[in-house]
């Protein structure tokens, strides 16, 4: 039965961890899916750290972009994170309005699968407003699609200094 699970909140909120905690709870053997672009050294290293913190018991997919290449169906899958793939659409189409309908269409596509999606996502949007305007654009694309993925999801769960927070479901 397909579920949608979304887990939000701010940085080194616990997002991750707790992520991987529920997915191990569903499943002896679940997927992390990565949507990670390693720009640079230091970001290699957090992929790394988190690559390490998994077990032989996950299958690893990376994935930029195109999430519903793979079929999941009948798995668990955490996807990390929500906030990378939209960076990504939006490096990509330099276009908040492009990059949120390409987002949305993949979101459906994906999600069409009969599997649990454990979604992990960013509140980029609490800490304030930018100065700087493409940063501002960024933000406002990542807010609508959590609110689209949230508007999709049977659970939605905010994490605050690593407790987990019941939103919906």
């Amino acid at each position: 039965m397909k579920k949608i699970i979304l887990i939000t909140g701010g940085q080194r909120s616990g997002k991750s961890q707790y992520a991987v905690r529920l997915a191990l709870s569903l499943s002896p053997h679940p997927v992390y899916v990565a949507t990670a672009h390693v720009w640079d050294e230091e970001f290699r290293q957090r992929v790394i750290h988190h690559q390490a913190r998994r077990g032989a018991e996950w299958d690893n997919i990376e994935e930029e972009k195109e999430l519903s290449r793979h079929d999941l169906t009948g798995r668990v899958a955490v996807i990390d994170c929500i906030t990378l793939w939209c960076t990504n659409f939006f490096f990509e189409l330099q276009d908040v309005d492009k990059s949120l309908d390409a987002l949305k269409v993949e979101f459906d596509r994906f999600t069409d699968q009969d599997a649990t999606f454990i979604f992990v996502t960013n509140e980029i949007g609490s800490g304030g407003v930018s100065d700087n305007a493409v940063q501002r654009q960024f933000t406002d694309l990542q807010g609508w699609m959590n609110q689209y993925v949230a508007q999709h999801a049977d659970e939605v769960i905010l994490m605050v200094s690593g407790i987990p927070v019941k939103i919906k479901g």
